[in-house]
């Protein structure tokens, strides 16, 4: 569990420090030489409800003792990295299938706005032997999503992909969001990898988004270049990232830095 963690922040550090890491993280391998124990859960995970997990506006950290607003998930389309958001605004489980849910939703590519309905199916779910903290169970949930956006909108298409949420079970059974590590480097989750293909080329473009960093966009591509958290390459800052790095690039308290941050906050899935 640990290791598996060390080898998601290494993806975000600064180049000397990734390979540093690394090293120490290979070494230490070669030394213990010792597989994550996981435990299958898939079968259980159909008595859960995992919706909230998607769409929840707060989620608590350090074993239940602060709460935090959650962020919009952060996202990109297409090989120049142009940033895309997406917003989850229902997701129902459906009665005859526990492990399929029912999604709506719309997203947004620069100023076009989309709606789109689909399905989110549970594939595989596991728990690991041994979590970040002895009393909880953590696990995680993998599967695959298909979203169909409005034909009758302009510039629309299929979302089609694999997906991985992770979660754990409080001391009362509930099922909760895992930002247990929230404050460690690397944070994630709710990671969707996958493409978008347009309705009327049939072209597809890689297409991935999740909350606080994202899918193949860290260092060795040269996307999110941040080390404690997600920052975008300046070669990309232009393709819809500018206020994104305005808002939450700095920790000034200034005239623009408060404007960034309320469009930022803006919710623009709900029509005006």
């Amino acid at each position: 569990m640990i290791l598996y963690r060390c080898w998601r922040a290494l993806q975000n550090r600064d180049n000397m420090k990734q390979i540093i890491t690394f090293l120490f993280l290979l070494f230490t391998i070669i030394v213990y030489g010792q597989d994550i124990k996981t435990s299958d859960f898939t079968y259980q995970i159909k008595n859960y409800d995992i919706s909230d997990l998607l769409t929840l506006s707060k989620f608590q950290i350090e074993n239940d003792t602060t709460t935090v607003d959650r962020t919009e998930p952060i996202g990109y389309i297409g090989e120049n990295y142009q940033r895309f958001h997406i917003h989850f605004i229902s997701v129902i489980q459906t009665p005859n299938n526990k492990l399929q849910y029912l999604i709506y939703g719309k997203t947004k590519v620069k100023e076009n706005i989309c709606s789109f309905q689909g399905t989110l199916t549970i594939k595989k779910s596991r728990t690991y032997d041994e979590g970040d903290v002895p009393t909880l169970k953590q696990g995680y949930i993998q599967g695959q999503y298909e979203f169909f956006e409005d034909p009758d909108q302009k510039e629309t298409g299929i979302l089609k992909g694999i997906f991985q949420t992770d979660f754990y079970i409080d001391e009362q059974g509930k099922l909760k969001y895992d930002a247990l590590m929230f404050i460690a480097d690397g944070f994630d989750n709710n990671q969707f990898e996958g493409t978008w293909t347009s309705y009327n080329t049939g072209k597809s473009k890689k297409c991935n988004w999740g909350d606080y960093r994202i899918p193949e966009c860290n260092w060795l591509n040269g996307c999110d270049t941040g080390a404690g958290e997600f920052s975008i390459n300046e070669k990309y800052l232009k393709n819809g990232w500018e206020n994104y790095r305005l808002a939450w690039g700095t920790y000034s308290e200034t005239s623009e830095v408060i404007k960034a941050r309320q469009k930022e906050n803006e919710q623009w899935w709900i029509k005006k």
